[in-house]
């Protein structure tokens, strides 16, 4: 991961942790906010509904018995409450043209002073209306209900204004040390900021131990970088070097003129696995490195190359009727690091030689890719399913030289360096290597 991506990981957690609260709390109020207005709403559209058909309910009663005790009790007749009595004789034209046409029970009509709720009963001197008009009702809920009800809104937007106060301030530090961190270069963090004496006031609890923490994880961190790097460096030039003494012994022994034949192929062993030896470390030591800028990016072109690692694998075919050959369909140049490329052509050809005892071995350059195809004893279905995995060695595989690292390897440097490759195969049939090259250019641009 590059800089640029690690800071941007980084910055996403300091803005989400903010957003996060406020979004919580703007839910949290709106919540409270819908269902404290709803549940009043409700409560005074019922509560108005069932006391004033009680209210009805008890005042035809009270009506019904005054006149009992006096046939001439006036009906009732109130700002809110008019009532109408039609005995079983008189036409119905003595009533409001609203009441006429209603039946017994309670209504609900519309006039022209607001809502009214109606009860119709019988009684023993006739047929009683009565008629409650619910508009000084209507604003007394009002009053009584949604000015309390803004009040306890706004102690409500009050008390979550102070809490998400509270906790913004609460997780500051937690953003400080996150914006800390999202400045840090991932190979050199400045871990200076984090020191105890160095943490601001508010920086104290989880959160400074978080610190301290992180703190040395980078220190740890840093160290082991430099211990990679020394490495590194090291193992370019000690290992090398006594390779380097083999080779040049091997060239003057083959000069000499004076080995028989058994020498001579002893010699040659010596020579591939010293040669061997050379990948294998140049494999481990792109692969040690964090990043691709020490490989010597460059522009080449890809059949060059080609070339000169067949060069490189036909002495592992001497002693064999094997032939190795190149077919150059197409010529393009790649820009990347070379020596990248030539380790993955360089373990695919000595595989492809490796096991393949008769017949041919071929690699084509084809457009936008790289095929290395051979007629060895191939692998089934399951092999070339984890033919990938480190230190996997096919049970059908005929010769068994190597350590089982070498396409892993490939898988590990073309999937870092953009180049897809797969195998494919069949048993007893042969294998074909294919390296995808997404991005080529022509050989004339190098």
């Amino acid at each position: 991961m590059n800089l640029a991506a690690a800071r941007a990981r980084a910055g996403r957690p300091v803005s989400g942790i903010r957003r996060k609260i406020w979004v919580a709390f703007i839910l949290q109020v709106a919540s409270i906010s819908f269902a404290t207005v709803l549940g009043v709403y409700g409560a005074s559209a019922i509560l108005q509904d069932v006391l004033i058909r009680r209210a009805l309910t008890d005042e035809a009663g009270h009506f019904w018995d005054r006149r009992q005790l006096d046939p001439a009790a006036d009906l009732p007749d109130t700002y809110n409450l008019r009532g109408y009595l039609l005995a079983a004789d008189d036409p119905v034209t003595r009533l409001p043209k609203h009441l006429r046409d209603l039946q017994l029970g309670y209504h609900s009509l519309q006039s022209k002073r607001g809502n009214s709720l109606i009860l119709v009963e019988d009684g023993p001197g006739g047929r009683l209306y009565l008629e409650f008009e619910q508009q000084q009702v209507a604003r007394l809920a009002l009053l009584f209900g949604f000015v309390p009800l803004a009040v306890v809104l706004v102690v409500i937007y009050v008390v979550a204004f102070i809490t998400y106060r509270l906790s913004r301030r609460a997780v500051s530090p937690l953003i400080w040390l996150s914006e800390q961190v999202q400045q840090w270069d991932p190979k050199q963090p400045d871990i200076e900021a984090l020191r105890p004496d160095s943490l601001p006031i508010d920086v104290e609890g989880e959160v400074a131990t978080l610190a301290a923490a992180l703190r040395d994880m980078a220190e740890r961190a840093r160290h082991f970088l430099e211990r990679e790097r020394d490495f590194t460096r090291d193992a370019s030039h000690e290992l090398r070097t006594p390779l380097t003494v083999i080779r040049m012994a091997c060239e003057l022994l083959e000069a000499d003129g004076q080995m028989d034949k058994h020498g001579q192929r002893t010699l040659q062993r010596i020579r591939g696995a010293a040669r061997d030896m050379e990948a294998l470390i140049e494999s481990f030591l792109i692969l040690a490195r964090e990043d691709e800028r020490g490989l010597g990016e460059e522009c080449f072109v890809a059949n060059e190359l080609i070339d000169e690692e067949v060069d490189k694998a036909a002495p592992l075919l001497w002693d064999r009727p094997v032939e190795l050959k190149v077919n150059h369909e197409v010529q393009y140049a790649i820009r990347g690091p070379r020596r990248a490329l030539a380790v993955v052509l360089s373990n695919l050809i000595r595989n492809a030689c490796l096991y393949t005892e008769v017949g041919t071995v071929q690699v084509s350059v084809k457009p936008h890719r790289i095929e290395i195809e051979d007629t060895g004893r191939g692998m089934s279905e399951e092999d070339v399913q984890r033919a990938f995995e480190p230190f996997f060695r096919g049970g059908g595989q005929g010769r068994q030289d190597g350590h089982g690292i070498g396409l892993s390897i490939v898988r590990r440097l073309s999937e870092r360096f953009g180049w897809p490759v797969r195998l494919e195969s069949t048993l007893g049939v042969g294998t074909r290597a294919i390296i995808e090259i997404p991005q080529t250019l022509p050989p004339d641009e190098c």
